[in-house]
C-alpha cells in the first residue's frame, strides 16, 4: 500500500492460529497520514481515532496510536495517532499477549510481546501496565476466559492480581451501564458463560458490578433437592445448562436470575426459600433498569423467576392452576416467549449434580397442556354462548384466535357495551361476555384434565 504498512492485528490472528473460524479483520497502519487514506477512497469513521473502513472489503484500518490515561473510567483517555507511532507502540497498549500479534502482508506472525508463547501455553496475561488503564479489560479478561474455557486458558496470576488491584482502586465503579451491559451480554453468549462471573468473583468486581449475584455463594440448598448444595454453585450451573440448551442469550440472562432472591433468604428459613421468586422478581427488575438491559431479557427473566417452581411442580397442580400460569406467563398471546421460558426450567432442573442428562418430563407436559388449552375454539363458545342469550343482539369482541387471557387479567380483550335488555356480568363485563369467559375457562380447564389424566410425573425441585 503506496510508502505506508498495514498489519492484521488482534483477534483474527488469535484466531487463525487456534484453528477458529476469523470472522472481523482489523488492520494497523503504520507510517501514514488520514489524508493518505482518504485519497485512496477509505471512509473515515469514529471520533475518538482516526479509523477506516477499506473502499472494498470494508475491513477496518486504524491508524497506529497510543494512548495516555488522564482520569478514571475507561474515558479518560488522550489518544495519539501519526505516521512516527511504531507497530509495537500499538501493539503494546492492548489488553492481552495474544490479542497483541500482527501479521504482515506475507503472513509473518510479529510478536513483540510474548503472544505465541501464551497462546501454547492457555494463558490470558496483560500486556503492559497500561492495562490498568481501562476498567473495561477487566470484563474482557473475564470474557475471553469464558470463551476459551473449552482449550484450558487460565489467567496469570500477576494479570488475576493486577485486576484485584484495580477494583480495589475503585476503577470500575467509573464504568457506566451501558459498557458493562454491552460486555455481559457478549459473555451471555460465550460457550461456557459461567467462566466470566467466576473471574470476577475470583478479582472482587462480580461484588462491585452484580452483588446479586455474588451473594449467591455460601448459601445453602436443601440437599434433597440440590446435591451441590451451595445456591451459587447451582446458579453457575443452571447458567451453563441454558448454555447448551439455547444460544439465546435471553435464555442465559434469565437462567442467571431466576434464583437471585435465595440470597436474600432470610437466615432463619434456611436452607428453605419460601418466597424467592417473588424476590427474584424484584432483583431482576432492580438490575436491569440499573444497567438499562433491553425489555426482551427482562420479561422473560420475570416470567422464568416468577414461574419456575411452579413449572416444576406441574404433576402436583389443579388444572385451574396451571391454566392461570399459563394466563400469567402470557402463554397464549406470546407462545415463543413461553417456550424460552421453558428452557430456563429444564436448566434450572438439568443445572444439579447428577440431573445434566435427565430428560425433562415438566416441559413436554407444561407444551401439551398449552397446546390443549389454545385449542379450545373460543369462537364457538361464544357463538353458542351469545345465541343461548335471546337478550344479546350483538357479539362480544374477542381475538381472532380465540386465545384470550381471560377477563381481569392484563390484556383481556375489550367488549363492546352492553346491549338494551343485557345485564352486567362478573367484572363489570356484559352479561353474554362473562358468561363467555366463564364458559372458555372451563372448556380449558377440562382440555387441561384431559392431558394430566394420561401423564404421572416425578417429583421436582423445590
Amino acid at each position: 500500500m503506496t510508502n505506508f504498512k498495514a498489519y492484521l492485528v488482534g483477534g483474527a490472528v488469535r484466531d487463525r492460529l487456534l484453528g477458529r473460524p476469523v470472522r472481523e479483520r482489523d488492520f494497523v497502519v503504520v507510517e501514514a497520514t488520514p489524508e493518505q487514506l482518504l485519497a485512496l477512497g477509505f471512509r473515515q469513521v469514529g471520533a475518538d481515532f482516526p479509523v477506516f473502513l477499506h473502499p472494498v472489503t470494508q475491513d477496518e484500518y486504524a491508524l497506529a496510536r497510543t494512548e495516555r490515561k488522564t482520569r478514571p473510567g475507561y474515558r479518560g483517555f488522550v489518544v495519539h495517532a501519526a505516521p512516527d507511532v511504531t507497530l509495537a507502540e500499538d501493539l503494546r497498549r492492548r489488553d492481552l499477549t495474544i490479542n497483541a500479534l500482527a501479521e504482515d502482508e506475507s503472513g509473518r506472525v510479529i510478536d513483540c510481546f510474548g503472544g505465541l508463547a501464551d497462546l501454547e501455553a492457555r494463558v490470558l496475561r496483560h500486556v503492559s501496565d497500561a492495562f490498568c488503564e481501562d476498567p473495561v479489560r477487566i470484563l474482557r479478561v473475564a470474557r475471553f476466559a469464558a470463551r476459551f474455557a473449552d482449550l484450558g486458558f487460565t489467567i496469570a496470576p500477576e494479570t488475576l492480581a493486577l485486576m484485584g488491584a484495580m477494583v480495589k482502586a475503585g476503577e470500575v465503579d467509573a464504568l457506566v451501564p451501558e459498557r458493562v451491559w454491552q460486555e455481559l451480554d457478549k459473555a451471555l453468549a460465550e460457550p461456557k458463560p459461567s467462566r466470566f462471573f467466576e473471574v470476577l468473583r475470583q478479582c472482587g468486581a462480580l461484588a462491585r458490578l452484580f452483588p446479586e449475584v455474588d451473594r449467591l455463594w455460601g448459601v445453602p440448598q436443601p440437599l434433597k433437592w440440590h446435591p451441590e448444595v451451595d445456591t451459587g454453585v447451582h446458579a453457575m450451573l443452571v447458567l451453563d445448562m441454558s448454555a447448551r440448551l439455547s444460544d439465546r442469550t435471553e435464555v442465559r440472562f434469565a437462567a442467571l436470575g431466576h434464583d437471585l432472591g435465595k440470597g436474600t433468604t432470610p437466615a432463619e428459613i434456611l436452607p428453605g426459600h419460601k418466597g424467592h421468586e417473588e424476590r427474584s422478581v424484584d432483583l431482576i427488575q432492580a438490575l436491569c433498569a440499573r444497567f438499562r438491559v433491553p425489555t426482551r431479557y427482562r420479561e422473560l427473566a420475570v416470567i422464568a423467576a416468577r414461574y419456575h417452581g411452579l413449572v416444576h411442580k406441574i404433576g402436583e397442580l389443579r388444572p385451574g392452576t396451571i391454566l392461570e400460569v399459563l394466563e400469567g406467563a402470557d402463554a397464549f398471546r406470546r407462545p415463543e416467549r413461553f417456550a424460552l421460558m421453558l428452557k430456563v426450567c429444564e436448566a434450572d432442573y438439568r443445572g444439579r449434580l447428577g440431573y445434566e442428562e435427565r430428560h425433562y418430563d415438566q416441559g413436554d407436559l407444561w407444551r401439551a397442556c398449552q397446546a390443549a388449552a389454545q385449542g379450545v375454539d373460543a369462537g364457538a363458545i361464544a357463538r353458542a354462548t351469545v345465541a343461548a342469550d335471546p337478550t344479546v343482539t350483538t357479539l362480544p369482541a374477542l381475538p381472532a384466535t380465540g386465545n384470550d387471557p381471560g377477563p381481569g387479567r392484563p390484556g383481556a380483550p375489550s367488549t363492546q357495551e352492553p346491549v338494551s335488555g343485557s345485564d352486567p356480568g362478573p367484572a363489570g363485563l356484559p352479561r353474554s361476555a362473562g358468561r363467555i369467559a366463564e364458559r372458555l375457562r372451563t372448556a380449558r380447564i377440562d382440555a387441561i384434565r384431559a392431558v394430566l389424566a394420561r401423564e404421572e410425573l416425578a417429583p421436582a425441585p423445590d
